[in-house]
């Protein structure tokens, strides 16, 4: 059932942020009702989108001839991690890679779930922002006919946020920082009609901040209503049930596939706004596995505490977001963008591509597929190569992890860096030196396992960002310590899907026609 708003307790004297899981206004409320019905927009539960098999046959039929790339509110009905190879249909398994000895260097196969098969981003991002504004719309807390929809992020959440708001029959608003790769700035001309709904902030990927400072002047403006991915627990929660049992599905496909007991033995994520890495506490719950939070060696904030600007773009940094649950986090690694800069180019170029069939014995089917890895994606399957060997890790021990989106978000990065560090031409030897320096050559430096006392310092680190600089109350910051904070917020989930089912029949949208 759903609760009354406000605080729940989560003891006697710790208390939960307020999640919206009833109606707050009533007015609003019935005028979005209104603007759902005359645009025919339905919304899919949380249940749905962890398992698109309990979809009725008619939210399917009407996905028929709907382009996965069109602002169609259909659309919203493939935010999930099911659909096939052809972005039209779904499958019983996520699409995803399994990667072999002959390519990482390592008997632990690695299990790369693939996010480019989302609809009109194609990156997984536009889950996080499904999940971050559908339980104020179903609330009432949000005003689709008066009020825009803020979206800061390093791009992908931005343009996931753009597109959920544009099928949601409202205004949405991109903030990112100037120096994304330019492919994220192009889909956005195409997706707003208003210069003024694309603010770029100063810098690149680590440039955090300057996008929460541009969002306080935003907040100003009642008109405007900021989903802070950061912040927002919609974000860890959209990913803990809906990412984390499509990553399960894949495991157990694998493993039966495989024949034998193969054991779940990590999940690796790039922290980014630490959604994701939320589908890490199911997994644990259900396997045991180990969570294996990544960043930038060229920012190493919670390795050294330390800064500084990288190019793996979508991993925003130089602080801790408040829905990491870090004391569930079981190790750190560090990446270098001048591995996944040079990664990118073996992958995405004919001559390293060549090199990998022909030097390295890598299946050529598998070789096509490796343009589904972004660099984001390169970042977490190196972490995974590198916890692989620093755990000791056999074949019969499983490594899972997400390929946020593909290389196709990155062919003018790709070009700077080659015209950069190869502008004579990219050939085998370059393909050899970067495979035999970032692949088989990955070590077991800039890691760490976090007893307590380092996940008691990255924790603590959080306090800069929250407390002192956006305003959140002491208690609620320190609350976030106890695992029971993060399971008292699960039962939202439920409640939220009550309200959508509700919110559907009030729009006559229940059988999705």
């Amino acid at each position: 059932m759903a609760s009354p708003v406000g605080c729940r307790t989560l003891d006697a004297t710790m208390s939960l942020p307020v999640l919206p899981t009833s109606i707050i206004d009533g007015d609003v409320h019935a005028r979005t009702v209104e603007r759902f019905r005359a645009q025919r927009i339905s919304l899919p539960t949380f249940a749905e989108l962890a398992d698109p098999a309990t979809m009725s046959a008619a939210r399917r039929s009407a996905l028929v001839g709907v382009d996965a790339d069109v602002a169609d509110p259909a659309n919203l009905w493939r935010v999930h991690w099911f659909n096939g190879a052809d972005r039209h249909g779904l499958v019983d398994v996520p699409e995803h890679l399994v990667l072999p000895p002959a390519l990482t260097g390592v008997e632990a196969p690695i299990i790369v779930v693939l996010g480019r098969l989302f609809p009109m981003i194609r990156a997984h991002k536009v889950l996080a922002a499904y999940a971050c504004l559908v339980p104020h719309v179903v609330t009432g807390g949000f005003d689709p006919t008066t009020q825009r929809a803020v979206w800061p992020s390093t791009g992908n959440y931005a343009r996931g946020g753009v597109a959920i708001s544009t099928l949601m029959g409202c205004r949405g608003v991109a903030v990112l920082p100037e120096g994304m790769s330019q492919e994220r700035f192009d889909w956005l001309a195409r997706w707003t009609t208003d210069e003024g709904d694309v603010i770029r902030t100063p810098g690149t990927e680590s440039n955090v901040k300057e996008i929460y400072d541009a969002c306080h002047r935003l907040a100003a403006d009642p008109t405007n209503r900021i989903f802070n991915q950061f912040s927002e627990y919609a974000n860890h929660l959209g990913h803990l049930v809906v990412t984390g049992p499509a990553l399960a599905r894949t495991f157990e496909a694998v493993r039966a596939a495989g024949g034998r007991d193969l054991r779940l033995a990590g999940f690796t994520s790039a922290t980014g706004s630490a959604g994701t890495i939320a589908a890490g506490d199911h997994l644990k719950d259900v396997y045991g596995t180990r969570i294996v939070a990544v960043e930038a060696l060229e920012c190493p904030t919670m390795l050294r505490n330390g800064y500084g600007a990288h190019n793996i773009q979508g991993i925003g940094d130089k602080h801790i977001p408040l829905i990491h649950n870090v004391m569930n986090t079981d190790a750190v690694v560090a990446v270098s963008d001048r591995a996944t800069d040079g990664l990118d180019a073996v992958f995405n170029t004919d001559a390293g591509r060549r090199y990998l069939v022909d030097r390295l014995g890598v299946a050529p089917a598998l070789v096509d597929r490796l343009d589904a890895l972004g660099f984001s994606s390169i970042c977490n399957i190196l972490a995974s190569i590198r916890m692989a060997k620093r755990w000791g890790l056999g074949p019969d021990d499983a490594i899972v992890t997400v390929a946020t989106d593909g290389a196709e978000l990155y062919d003018s990065e790709r070009a700077k860096y080659l015209e950069r560090q190869h502008g004579d031409g990219f050939d085998a030897t370059d393909a050899a030196a970067i495979v035999g320096e970032h692949l088989r050559g990955a070590d077991t430096a800039d890691l760490i396992d976090c007893p307590a006392e380092d996940r008691e310092r990255i924790f603590n680190l959080g306090y800069f960002t929250w407390v002192e600089q956006q305003g959140i109350s002491l208690e609620h910051f320190d609350a976030r310590r106890r695992q029971s904070f993060w399971w008292a917020l699960r039962p939202a989930v439920a409640a939220w899907d009550e309200l959508i089912t509700e919110f559907n029949g009030r729009t006559g949208m229940v059988a999705g026609t």
